[in-house]
């Protein structure tokens, strides 16, 4: 017979009252983490809200469209006034500045497209803010993210959103179980920001409104390469736009300027058929152009591999997955091929354009949400 004395589980997966449950929020000052933060504090549960200063908001303060510039830290105050429950700011500059915004810079001048807000998830948010919240006796860090924390036979799983279109699965592959087992996405079941902005204005909170950010948030207009100018002097050197065989088409200001599968804004006129960036060169300071056809790639490497499957990558030579290799891309058929446990080769049952070193690949089971990990792209031989 059934025990009477034996908790039933809370909303967030605890044997024990909402009001003995320690819950820390990441809150960026957006709707998304104000609602969470709004909703479990209305549940009863003991919030404590923190938000990350990610860098100097004296250059931030008249920027709009980033999720952590100055006015954002106000209004996650405010919406923690208006809750009653406490707020902190923490100074992780030094730590943002070395774990993503280097990297971001370093990442292009090596002929890399980067996604820094993935690196921000992975090395600050779930790594040192995690372990801040675990400092804080928290039981669980909860976010704003769009994504799914399901339980599964095995622990936690991740799975994409209710909403496919606010899915943020790709920028948070690289989360390890062991994140995952603290982590919890209040969001995620929701099936549009519709939703989230009625519970915003049930709870009467001043963000309800707020327009969704857009830009990197370090990045202002989204002109990465003005950051990058301003991080690594030099980086605009000139060099030459040179077709596949290595004969010189024209000039450019700096390979920095230029992502793969890019097509206008080269400055190459008089030719009958469109040319597009195929490879970046930058040791020889090279843009490689081509036509269409030569963008395309069936065959992926990866490393640095994030593995969240039901059992060990290497455990068989071969998964028959889905796979995204761009964030705004739907899922394609796959098959992953393991190396070891952190490298593999993907390859793609149907050509992919634009396959670009330095952007995620990232695995989804092929007849269910279920988020399997994913790597990074390496430049190809």
């Amino acid at each position: 017979m059934p025990r009477d004395d034996i908790p039933s589980l809370n909303s967030l997966g605890f044997a024990k009252p909402p009001s003995e449950t320690r819950v820390v929020v990441a809150m960026s000052g957006g709707v998304d983490s104000s609602v969470v933060a709004a909703e479990l504090a209305a549940e009863g549960y003991d919030v404590v809200g923190v938000t990350l200063q990610l860098y100097d908001h004296g250059a931030a303060l008249a920027k709009k469209g980033a999720c952590c510039a100055g006015r954002d830290i106000h209004d996650a105050r405010r919406v923690a006034e208006e809750m009653g429950f406490p707020h902190y700011v923490l100074d992780y500059e030094n730590t943002f500045q070395e774990a993503v915004i280097d990297e971001f810079a370093d990442s292009y001048l090596a002929g890399a497209t980067p996604v820094p807000c993935i690196r921000c998830n992975e090395r600050v948010k779930f790594k040192d803010l995690l372990n801040t919240a675990k400092d804080l006796d928290a039981d669980c860090m909860a976010t704003g993210h769009y994504i799914q924390r399901k339980t599964g036979p095995q622990g936690a799983e991740l799975h994409t959103a209710g909403d496919p279109n606010r899915d943020q699965s790709y920028f948070l592959f690289s989360t390890t179980q062991e994140q995952l087992d603290y982590l919890r996405f209040p969001l995620g079941h929701l099936t549009s920001k519709a939703e989230t902005r009625a519970l915003a204005a049930k709870h009467g909170l001043s963000v309800a409104d707020k327009p969704d950010s857009q830009d990197i948030c370090f990045v202002p207009n989204g002109n990465y390469a003005a950051v990058i100018e301003k991080l690594r002097p030099g980086a605009g050197e000139k060099g030459d736009i040179v077709d596949m065989n290595g004969t010189v088409l024209g000039t450019h200001n700096g390979v920095i300027h230029y992502t793969i599968g890019q097509r206008r804004g080269l400055g190459i006129g008089g030719l009958a058929d469109p040319l597009y960036v195929v490879r970046l060169d930058p040791e020889a300071r090279h843009v490689v152009v081509g036509p269409k056809e030569a963008l395309s790639t069936r065959m992926v490497p990866l490393r640095q591999i994030n593995w969240l499957g039901p059992e060990p990558l290497t455990s068989q030579p071969e998964w028959q997955i889905e796979v995204r290799i761009r964030s705004t891309r739907p899922p394609r058929a796959a098959i992953l091929r393991p190396i070891n446990e952190t490298e593999a080769e993907v390859e793609l049952l149907n050509a992919e354009e634009g396959v670009a070193p330095g952007q995620a690949c990232v695995f989804y089971a092929s007849e269910s949400s279920r988020v399997l990990g994913g790597g990074w792209i390496l430049r190809r031989a």
